[in-house]
């Protein structure tokens, strides 16, 4: 999966949409600062005669435009719209806010966007002290071109200084909030940007722990092909030994034994098939020996309530001699089935497994009366469960049941016996706590 990194003092790049967001942000303030300006201009903002409409017009153009680049060039546009906002207030361009709004906008882009820190840095500073500059220099301008007044209206305390202190006030704030909101863009950036490398990083985590759960199950699964497979291969191995022991002086034996090797290579080829097909299920490793068989279900229910869910096992009917490759696969079936029902089930979740016997087929039934996680697509849990019983040649069903809980049944029929014996049921015939 490629992964798209970045230094960890550079912010993602902008994306097509936010650099189409920005012309319409342009958009929208060109008609503002337009209707702005003609408001200001019939309501007589300034006691000076205003300038021509049409020079309001330009100045509403020149003022929003770069905001349209205010990703792709931030510093160039904060440089244009504080040389454009200062040349309007200069020449008293009646348009009061929008103006303010650019100016803010262009700045706060600037400590969002700008990936040199230190430029950054140095282009808002020499914005802000240029405005300062040129606040001051008018304020004392406006208050030296009165002329009648005395120096005593400008103490401190006088309305003419309250005036300036306020405007000095309210342009540190505009100044300062422009400034900390740019900066806490851009480390938020670079926070959710990192988020997002740790995210890619454990999904390959993830994938490569897939990936090497996938192989060491292959490897126990070989293990039990081995154990199935192992003994129809050694007797064919005696069988046909003794056949040409036998055959010049015995032919009917040498019959009988080669009948036998027949025998048990199809029963050998049958279940090696049926056990390759199991290869693409994910399941828990095996507690205990490599082979597993339907008397070990009870120590899975042990297990399980020894683990905080009570579970019942109940054994139906006489038992019948299954093959190798249905008790391993009924097995991990009542493994998986148990292990969902813990693992979705809640906290007051109770489990009963029924083991029956019905000629030859088995039946194993694992319900729980726990709550059932709906939505989602279905786990790979089912979907091994419904391979392991479809290589047995059996069915598997799984779902929802009328009065609560998940209810999973399996029928497989039981297959020839195994050459090493009968299968035993679990000790105690009837419910096991």
């Amino acid at each position: 999966m490629p992964v798209v990194s970045s230094a960890p003092d550079e912010r993602p790049a902008a994306t097509p949409e936010q650099l189409r967001n920005d012309v319409w942000l342009a958009a929208a303030l060109l008609v503002s600062a337009i209707l702005s300006t003609w408001l200001g201009q019939v309501a007589g903002v300034y006691a000076l005669e205003p300038p021509h409409l049409g020079w309001g017009l330009l100045y509403s153009v020149a003022l929003t435009t770069p905001l349209a680049l205010r990703r792709r060039a931030p510093e160039i546009a904060l440089v244009v719209v504080a040389i454009v906002y200062f040349v309007g207030m200069s020449v008293h361009i009646p348009e009061m806010y929008v103006g303010s709004i650019a100016l803010f906008i262009a700045m706060y882009s600037v400590g969002a966007w700008v990936t040199d820190r230190r430029r950054a840095m140095i282009v808002r500073v020499v914005v802000i002290v240029g405005m300062f500059v040129w606040l001051l220099a008018s304020m004392f301008r406006s208050a030296a071109t009165a002329g009648e007044e005395t120096a005593a209206e400008f103490s401190l305390f006088s309305p003419a200084a309250a005036l300036m202190m306020l405007q000095f006030l309210f342009n540190v704030v505009f100044f300062a909030g422009a400034f900390a909101f740019g900066e806490r863009a851009y480390v938020g950036a670079l926070s959710r940007e990192a988020l997002e490398q740790r995210t890619r990083e454990l999904e390959r985590e993830r994938e490569l722990t897939a990936a090497q759960a996938v192989a060491l199950d292959r490897v126990r699964i070989a293990r039990e092909l081995h154990d199935v497979v192992a003994h129809h291969v050694s007797a064919m191995g005696v069988q046909a030994g003794a056949a040409r022991t036998v055959l010049e002086r015995d032919p009917e034996k040498a019959r009988g034994a080669l009948a036998v090797v027949e025998q048990s290579a199809r029963a050998s080829l049958v279940e090696l098939r049926q056990l390759l097909e199991t290869l693409r299920t994910s399941d828990t490793a095996s507690p205990g020996g490599s082979t597993l068989r339907l008397d070990a279900i009870g120590e899975l229910v042990r297990y399980s309530t020894e683990n905080g869910m009570p579970t019942t096992l109940t054994v139906v009917g006489e038992p019948v001699a299954a093959s190798e490759v249905a008790q391993v696969n009924l097995y991990r079936i009542a493994q998986e089935a148990l292990t969902n029902a813990r693992r979705h089930g809640g906290p007051d979740a109770r489990a009963d497994v029924r083991l029956r016997f019905d000629g030859d087929q088995v039946e194993l039934e694992i319900a729980n009366d726990g709550r059932v996680r709906y939505g989602g697509t279905p786990g790979l849990g089912l979907v091994g469960m419904r391979e392991r019983a479809a290589a047995s040649g059996g069915w598997l069903e799984a779902g929802p049941r009328p009065r609560g809980g998940f209810l999973v049944r399996a029928r497989v029929p039981a297959g020839a016996a195994a050459a090493s014996g009968s299968v035993s049921a679990p000790t105690d015939h009837g419910v096991l706590a």
